[in-house]
């Protein structure tokens, strides 16, 4: 069996798992209420990886299917750069599982934006933007556990061209970006833009709540389907009042 036709396979499996031990919550079976995102938007569903290495299986699997991943999808890329502070770890469980080398973005406190990194580095001093090595002709993919926006990414590719420049590396390639899950809202589009390529295990709009449907109360599947299409309908507080109603009942 090709990788191709293997990866919705494992996908499936990992997601259930993900769902399963609550890294992928929703207001029907986690949270009435639902949650309010960093964006200040409404959301009926929250998804968190960073326990993921709490499940060492679970973790050894993603890591190794992810090194997989890369190795078929992006078989240029010879060094994993893991994104503070998420993809440290999950960096540190491909180069393991694919014997790769790798290395790490420092976390930048309070840095939002290309422009603010921009700002900061100027008073920065000399602590390193990257720990581990990074060799000329080198192929990077910086490595996250999952892309929404992204701005994030775009930092830790600005933290890898300003240290190469302070090593006085001239051919190193970066515009490879391996993450577990891409929520699918527009990630993919800026990245495009920018000279990106995203690849990841889990599309969660295209393909990942298609897995998950046999693991989903039919009504949660659907206003998250529904949600994930169109945001902006459920912003109406009327909206999240049903849905919080809808959450409360299922859990009495």
């Amino acid at each position: 069996m090709s990788w191709l036709e293997e990866k919705p396979e494992i996908a499936g499996r990992i997601l259930r798992l993900l769902y399963e031990h609550k890294m992928i919550r929703t207001f029907f079976r986690d949270k009435a209420d639902g949650w309010t995102l960093v964006s200040g938007m409404y959301s009926p569903l929250y998804i968190q990886l960073r326990p993921l290495l709490s499940y060492p299986e679970i973790f050894v699997e993603t890591c190794s299917a992810l090194s997989r991943m890369a190795k078929h999808e992006a078989p240029e890329i010879n060094r994993f750069v893991g994104i503070a502070m998420a993809g440290i770890p999950i960096a540190a469980g491909m180069c393991y599982a694919g014997n790769s080398p790798g290395c790490f973005t420092r976390k930048m406190e309070g840095v939002k934006s290309v422009e603010g990194f921009r700002e900061m580095i100027v008073e920065y001093g000399e602590h390193s933007l990257v720990e581990g090595e990074i060799e000329d002709g080198d192929h990077l993919a910086l490595v996250d556990d999952l892309v929404t926006r992204f701005d994030s990414k775009l930092i830790a590719f600005e933290q890898i061209k300003h240290e190469a420049a302070v090593r006085g590396l001239k051919k190193v390639s970066c515009r490879t970006v391996v993450v577990i899950l891409d929520r699918e809202q527009g990630a993919s589009e800026t990245a495009k833009a920018t000279g990106f390529n995203i690849i990841s295990l889990i599309p969660f709009k295209s393909m990942g709540l298609d897995l998950l449907k046999g693991s989903m109360h039919d009504s949660e599947w659907r206003v998250i389907k529904d949600y994930l299409n169109d945001p902006e309908a459920f912003q109406d507080r009327s909206v999240q009042e049903r849905l919080a109603v809808m959450g409360m009942n299922r859990n009495q």
